[in-house]
């Protein structure tokens, strides 16, 4: 009698403990996936600032969230990207280095997580000496070239190979020839004027309404004194419909350069 009544109690409280354990991680789960939600919402408003810190508060509840790492690398460039302070800045750039390293590892065959990292190293590279920038740029194109292996058309890792052809042939003749007999950038041999045009051409085409691929793809043309379709670029930025954070300043940007291929 004494065991047939203890066994029961025994089962009702392994199955108390069973449920208190996996409670947590539920509610957990659903925290993260509730931010993440959150941040989407903020993003789509164009309030970077909010939509960080949804995502950060998503990673704080599940710390290898893919979704969340990615997008928080996203906005936290995005937030960086005109901010007046250096150091507030290079804080963000790290940041988003560091979540964009966080989901390729946690999730290293899609493309957004390269990307993101591509596109935090590359903004980070911006605050560098001449050797770093070096290291920077073989890294911003080894992941940019990883997620258009993955997903050959997604814009944003276009736009940066574009960019990354830009940024390579505007350093001076002499500045290329250092960075590659003393630096090991051998690899900017591999840039040309054609690849950043070819790049920012097919970023334009996959992602039409996104402002800052024709703002880009306007200062390519006027580099290579093609004014009027550098003019057609900066036209269609200025009069697009803004969609991100700093479409804005995009614009802006747009209509102080295109009076110099008027």
């Amino acid at each position: 009698m004494f065991m047939s009544l203890a066994t029961p109690r025994r089962l009702w409280s392994a199955a108390a403990v069973l449920t208190i354990a996996i409670l947590p991680a539920r509610a957990v789960a659903q925290s993260a996936a509730e931010h993440v939600a959150l941040g989407d919402k903020d993003h789509v408003a164009m309030n970077a600032p909010g939509a960080l810190q949804h995502y950060e508060t998503a990673i704080s509840a599940d710390p290898k969230s893919y979704e969340a790492l990615w997008k928080a690398a996203r906005e936290a460039v995005d937030v960086g990207e005109f901010n007046a302070s250096a150091e507030e800045r290079d804080r963000l750039y790290s940041m988003a280095e560091l979540y964009a390293r966080r989901a390729v590892e946690a999730n290293p065959s899609d493309a957004e997580g390269h990307f993101q990292l591509a596109r935090a190293l590359g903004r980070k590279a911006l605050s560098l000496g001449a050797r770093d920038r070096v290291k920077y740029a073989g890294d911003v194109r080894t992941h940019a070239l990883e997620a258009l292996k993955i997903n050959p058309k997604h814009p944003g890792a276009l736009h940066v190979m574009g960019m990354w052809n830009y940024n390579v042939m505007r350093l001076s003749g002499m500045t290329r020839f250092m960075a590659k007999t003393f630096l090991g950038g051998r690899v900017f041999d591999s840039a040309s004027w054609e690849e950043a045009q070819r790049y920012m051409e097919e970023s334009v085409a996959n992602e039409p309404n996104r402002l800052v691929h024709h703002l880009d793809l306007a200062r390519v043309y006027a580099a290579r004194d093609d004014k009027d379709r550098a003019r057609a670029q900066y036209e269609a930025t200025i009069r697009g419909t803004a969609t991100d954070y700093n479409d804005r300043h995009f614009q802006r940007q747009a209509s102080d350069e295109i009076q110099e291929v008027r």
